[in-house]
Formats: C-alpha cells, sequence, structure tokens
C-alpha cells in the first residue's frame, strides 16, 4: 500500500481529494499547514475532516516560514512599484517545496493536493496539463514547479468538474467549510476579507500626489503610486466626470496619469520581458511559438518567445493584449500543457 501526504485545509476540495485517495487504495495522512492567524476555524474543519475519514492528521506550522517569504514579498513588491503574485509563490515555496520535504520525512511516497490540474506521464518525463474544469483550472500557479517533482505528486481532482467534486463529498456528508477559499488567504480580519489596499496601508505610507489625464489636465489626488496598477480603475476616485483608469507612473514626480477609454493604447502592449523562467519541458528549444496567460483566468494569447540573457525572454503578441502588469506571472502553454512561465518586467 502506498503512503500519501495530503494536503487538507478544511474544503471540499482536499477533503475529496483525501477520500478519493482512498478510494484507491492509498494510506493517508492528512497535513495541515498553519500560515497565519486566521487557521483556528479552518483547522478545526479539516480535523473533522481527518477523524471522519479515519486519518491521521499532523498540523504543521509554517506561519515563519509563509510570513517572510509570502507576507513580506508581497508588502515589499508593492514598495517596490510592482504588483506581486503570492499565491504563485506559496504554491512553490509554501504548499510544494515545504510539504514535499516533510512527505520525505514521513516515508510518503507522494504528495497530493486538492488543485484542479493533471500530470501525465510522457515517457521518461511528466507533462503537467490544465485541469479539466475550465473554470476551476489551476494549472497557472503551478509553473515553476520541477520536473523531478511532478512524479511525486497527485492531483486527483484534475479530472473532475467543481460540481461533480461537490456531489462526491454529499455522498458520503463529508465535512468541510462552507465558504471557498479566497485567492489571497491572508486578506482577512475578523473573517471579512480585506480589499489589498486598505491591508496594504498599514505598512506602506501614504504619500498623495498629483492624478494627471492624457490631455495633462490635473484632475485630482491619488493615495500613493503603490496602491495602483496599470488599467485598474478601483481606488481612483474622481467625482463628476466618469471613470478613470491607471495608464502609468512617474515615482520621481509622484504623478500617476490616467485615461478615461479602457481600450486606452497607452494601456495595451505587443511585447513585454520575463525574468525568473521555469520551463518544465528541459527539450524546448527558443525561438519557440507558444499561448500566453499573463493573469489568472486572462484568456490565452498567441505569442512568440525569444531567448536572452541572465533567464530572461523577450515574449512577442500577435495581438497587443491590456495592462500587461510588472511582477504578475506570465505562463505558456500549448493547449493544455503547461510550458514554463516566469515574472513580467
Amino acid at each position: 500500500m502506498k503512503k500519501v501526504l495530503a494536503a487538507i485545509s478544511g474544503g471540499v476540495d482536499s477533503s475529496v481529494s483525501a477520500l478519493l485517495l482512498q478510494k484507491q487504495g492509498f494510506e493517508v495522512l492528512g497535513a495541515y499547514m498553519r500560515l497565519n492567524k486566521n487557521y483556528e476555524k479552518s483547522e478545526r474543519a479539516a480535523r473533522q475532516v481527518c477523524r471522519d475519514l479515519g486519518v491521521k492528521f499532523y498540523p504543521i506550522n509554517l506561519s515563519a516560514k509563509f510570513k517572510s517569504e509570502v507576507i513580506d514579498y508581497f508588502i515589499s513588491s508593492y514598495k517596490a512599484g510592482i504588483t506581486p503574485n503570492p499565491c504563485v509563490r506559496c504554491n512553490y515555496l509554501i504548499k510544494f517545496k515545504e510539504l514535499l520535504r516533510i512527505k520525505n520525512e514521513l516515508a510518503c511516497d507522494f504528495l497530493a493536493t486538492g488543485h484542479y490540474a493533471r500530470i501525465i506521464k510522457d515517457g521518461d518525463d511528466f507533462n503537467l496539463l490544465r485541469g479539466k474544469d475550465k473554470n476551476k483550472d489551476q494549472s497557472y500557479f503551478l509553473y515553476n514547479l520541477k520536473q523531478e517533482w511532478l512524479k511525486e505528486i497527485l492531483f486527483p481532482l484534475g479530472g473532475l468538474t467543481k460540481e461533480e467534486v461537490k456531489k462526491q463529498a454529499e455522498k458520503i456528508n463529508l465535512p468541510s467549510l462552507k465558504t471557498e477559499s479566497q485567492d489571497i488567504c491572508f486578506l482577512v480580519e475578523d473573517e471579512k476579507i480585506i480589499e489589498h489596499n486598505e491591508y496594504l496601508k498599514k505598512y506602506i505610507k501614504k504619500k498623495s500626489g498629483l492624478i494627471i489625464d492624457s490631455s495633462g489636465k490635473i484632475i485630482g489626488e491619488h493615495q500613493g503610486l503603490y496602491f495602483y496598477t496599470k488599467g485598474q480603475r478601483r481606488g481612483i476616485e474622481i467625482g463628476g466626470t466618469g471613470s478613470y483608469y491607471a495608464a502609468d507612473k512617474d515615482y520621481k514626480k509622484n504623478i500617476l496619469y490616467v485615461v478615461k477609454n479602457p481600450d486606452d493604447p497607452s494601456l495595451c502592449d505587443d511585447k513585454f520581458l520575463i525574468k525568473d523562467a521555469n520551463w518544465l519541458d528541459a527539450k524546448i528549444k527558443f525561438p519557440l511559438r507558444a499561448e500566453v496567460v499573463i493573469r489568472y483566468r486572462h484568456e490565452a494569447a498567441e505569442c512568440a518567445i525569444f531567448s536572452k540573457e541572465n533567464n530572461q525572454y523577450q515574449v512577442k503578441l500577435k495581438k497587443a493584449e491590456r495592462a500587461i502588469t510588472p511582477g504578475q506571472s506570465a505562463v505558456f502553454y500549448h493547449g493544455e500543457k503547461v510550458l514554463g512561465g516566469g515574472i513580467i518586467i
């Protein structure tokens, strides 16, 4: 009997993932990650799931690592004027790197999570593929997994839809949290979701400056350039004259430039650079034609990728895309297959 360390969050996805592994004949151990101060309710749910399934429960305190690697990164990125993707970083450094280490310590054969993605063996290699449920597919967050990790990872939900997962839980009345987990788990206070700018105001000093439109006219005052991302509408409060969109930021002069048209050419680009690239297929050769996703749930766009120095790559798009944002991840696909990705600079 193979042993699997299953990440259990208390939600329906990880709970059904553990249930399916049991049905397949695995011996399952449940790992709950304590990441921040909001964990008590979800830990109780995870513990109850393990109790109902007859699974050994291992609470693992990763809060210090999570703070230094994810929360501090989130705050410092905004201070540096870029828009980070903390979930990509958390998946790589916490959910997989740390749990794979613990998997080995507990002498397990595999690590399993409730991600909606698939892994398929291809000769001596393993391919990471999109999940069957296009609305829940989470392969975007997993592009920086290592090829040698894929052979030790199981995604039991990859071939299921969310509705099928819910039905599996209802069949045996499997307990789980009724609320869905949010993308940025630490933006919660007293069980209420905090808008990310409100969270950042605790850590980044307010520095007001001018808002200038495309004609050069001063139309208002911003609360700090750190709080605005290219293409953003929320938070640009110009009363009485309609919606505006962040087009550019001048940190030397502390000016936010805005436009009224959401499709203004200044919001669009047909090329960009990435750094810190990770390629899941060692046989990839450049230049390469692929499809790129520039943010989670964004539609894939045709592109060509050209290798540069220092693990940087230039991406040329067939058609200009709106709001390509430094700090976000660009993830490359061939159809269902994840090729790799990197951080937009």
